[in-house]
């Protein structure tokens, strides 16, 4: 399994195309969004700064580009040239594959978290009290990504080669605009800030922006979570055991 952790993620960073949309691009659009920001006016009803509130929405962002977008197209492929049909014939079991894929969907995530965290500190000055507050967001982030790496592997398995990819990019912009990840949700009208709340994108930017007021992350968002974790997962080895015998 660990040859093909490593296959996975040397793949990964070939793929030019990939590490620009999943490391370049949530920079960029994070000096769009929060480049000419003040740095002193407070967005209503978070607490934080526009430059500190997009920082961890980008980073999330990116996060989410690296494991939900890169696992669900390399796996439909996958399947659709028999290279899944082939490692099922290797003493690899099902989920050593299933864990190959998240665990390097996770490697090649951190590289979007930190490049967000550079360029808000280098551009926009972001600072914190302590130190503990950069390693606790890096960590936050890093893990809950293992989530949307969960739903990747299921949406891999429920789409054909064809179909993937708008199937995938409706679900990551529709999480990414509904969690509030491109815009505060304080200004989204009260209904739907009721929906946004049980949504995952929500929580999980929700655990870094605790982080960065000094707060431990919230008990609902990391319950929330954990769920959906359980209910992406089960739908991933379910698909998976479907497409097994299916083959």
């Amino acid at each position: 399994m660990n040859t093909l952790i490593k296959l996975e993620i040397t793949r990964t960073l070939r793929n030019k195309k990939f590490m620009f949309f999943s490391v370049i691009y949530p920079a960029a659009l994070y000096l769009m969004i929060a480049g000419g920001a003040s740095t002193s006016e407070v967005v209503e009803g978070t607490g934080l700064t526009l430059p500190l509130l997009m920082m961890v929405s980008m980073a999330s962002f990116g996060a989410i580009t690296a494991v939900l977008v890169g696992n669900s197209e390399r796996i439909a492929k996958e399947r659709e040239k028999g290279w899944v049909r082939q490692l099922r014939l290797t003493s690899l079991p099902g989920r050593g594959y299933v864990t190959a894929k998240v665990a390097s969907a996770a490697v090649v995530s951190l590289p979007s978290i930190l490049v967000v965290f550079v360029v808000a500190a280098t551009v926009k000055d972001v600072r914190f009290d302590g130190v503990w507050q950069w390693f606790a967001l890096t960590g936050v982030i890093w893990a809950g990504s293992i989530v949307f790496a969960a739903l990747g592997v299921a949406v891999g398995y429920l789409a054909t080669g064809d179909a993937v990819r708008p199937i995938t990019f409706i679900i990551y912009f529709g999480l990414s605009m509904l969690g509030g990840l491109w815009m505060p949700t304080a200004v989204f009208p009260k209904w739907l800030q009721n929906i946004a709340e049980w949504v995952p994108t929500h929580a999980y930017a929700a655990l870094g922006q605790a982080i960065e007021v000094g707060d431990a992350p919230h008990l609902k968002d990391v319950a929330i979570l954990f769920v959906y974790l359980l209910l992406f997962s089960g739908a991933a080895a379910w698909l998976y055991r479907k497409d097994t015998h299916k083959a």
